[in-house]
């Protein structure tokens, strides 16, 4: 799952990507409220983790523009604005929760993960499956045939990303930007070592097997008739 970071503090938005990174999300750090927008309309993204004393628009006008653009995205106030009008203040324009600074970054955490429980079951299944494969994204489990499979977190948003886009051929440059933040560079073979991996896990030892590789074109994840 994806989530947006918007946070002008470069030690706080660092400490925040790297400690949601490593819980096994995809993470965007933007530093200005005009970055927050332009993110926030043009990608898609599960969370919104806002501050509220951005330079150029603050995060007040952040959600308020978020909001009459139609996006219904869950956003989690994060400030020091702790007053009891900031907060209400927040809430009545629209955002999902509210948490101040200083904060522990397991409650922080848990207040993610609930508000992307709750999104998930407003839009989508908690559970994406193919055949007998299945990916809990709230309890970031895989299993398939009922055996449960341990991925790290890269083949976690690898699959994902595969499943999400079920039967559509994925291209390398995309799976790059999208689970490892980097643009394509045709002399590393990150790519095809993770897909290997993933392969190994999910496809070795069951059938039918579901990842594909489309020659010259990348990678696509059905499922395929048994020869």
């Amino acid at each position: 799952m994806k989530i947006l970071i918007v946070e002008d503090e470069a030690k706080t938005g660092s400490y925040l990507k790297q400690g949601l990174a490593e819980a096994g999300f995809s993470v965007d750090l933007v530093r200005d409220g005009m970055d927050g927008v332009h993110a926030g309309l043009t990608e898609a993204y599960d969370l919104v983790v806002l501050d509220v004393m951005l330079p150029g628009l603050d995060g007040w006008q952040v959600l308020q523009t978020l909001r009459r653009a139609g996006k219904e995205i869950p956003v989690l106030f994060l400030t020091a604005r702790d007053s009891v009008d900031d907060r209400v203040k927040g809430l009545e324009l629209g955002a999902d929760d509210y948490l101040v600074k200083p904060f522990a970054f397991s409650e922080l955490l848990a207040r993610v993960r609930t508000l992307l429980r709750r999104g998930t079951r407003n839009k989508e299944a908690d559970v994406l499956q193919v055949a007998d494969l299945e990916l809990d994204l709230l309890r970031r489990r895989v299993s398939r045939a009922g055996q449960r499979i341990d991925l790290t977190a890269k083949e976690f948003a690898l699959l994902e990303l595969l499943l999400r886009r079920r039967g559509e051929v994925l291209p390398r440059s995309l799976i790059a930007s999208q689970v490892w933040d980097m643009n394509f560079d045709s002399d590393t073979n990150v790519i095809e070592v993770a897909v290997r991996r993933l392969r190994a896990k999910i496809d070795d030892d069951f059938e039918p097997k579901l990842i594909r590789t489309v020659r010259g074109m990348g990678y696509v994840l059905d499922e395929q008739d048994t020869p």
